[in-house]
């Protein structure tokens, strides 16, 4: 699947430059130019990464970016602010658990690299939480296992750390009389 990246800007020339400047990236680019329109794109359609404007009329980019995490914590959250203040990179990073925070006029390159590693940060993301949700339903079957067969879970290692089994101790000379008694009775 193509990766989707949301551009949120009340600004037509900011969306026209971005654009510009992913046209050669791999992403299909998503533009809305409120807060609003946005959230009706985030409700109809799969969106990784959204990008918005800090100082958007209605709605701030850090508060939407709050809902985007409240709402669609898988999307990757960035803002983007020609006026950089401390108060809102602050509120931005705390509720909207932003990914990065760029200010205008954002460099081509530092936007594509960023887009690139907030794509494999979300995927990292993704796939330790699948392999969280695995091993919990790993630890739950051996759980049942261990309270049906108390024991069954616990293992023995060496020195070197190769696991021990319990084999009952063999007389294999005992072993060869008995076959050969049973092979002479045949």
């Amino acid at each position: 699947m193509v990766p989707r990246i949301l551009l949120v800007d009340d600004e037509p020339h900011v969306i026209e430059a971005l654009n510009r400047t992913l046209h050669k990236e791999p992403y299909e680019i998503l533009s809305a130019a409120s807060a609003d329109e946005a959230l009706a794109i985030l409700a109809r359609e799969r969106v990784e990464v959204v990008i918005a404007d800090e100082m958007m009329p209605g709605m701030q980019g850090s508060e939407l970016l709050t809902v985007v995490c409240r709402q669609y914590p898988d999307t990757i959250r960035i803002i983007l602010t020609g006026h950089a203040k401390l108060e809102s990179a602050l509120r931005a990073i705390n509720e909207g658990h932003i990914y990065r925070y760029l200010t205008k006029p954002c460099n081509g390159l530092e936007l594509r690299v960023t887009l690139r590693q907030a794509l494999q940060h979300r995927e990292l993301a993704l796939a330790g939480r699948s392999l969280l949700k695995k091993v919990k339903r790993q630890h739950s079957i051996l759980q049942q296992l261990e309270d049906e067969h108390p024991g069954i879970a616990l293992i023995h290692r060496d020195a070197t750390g190769a696991i021990l089994l319990d084999e009952p101790d063999l007389d294999l000379d005992s072993l060869i009389k008995e076959m050969r008694a049973e092979s002479e009775a045949k």
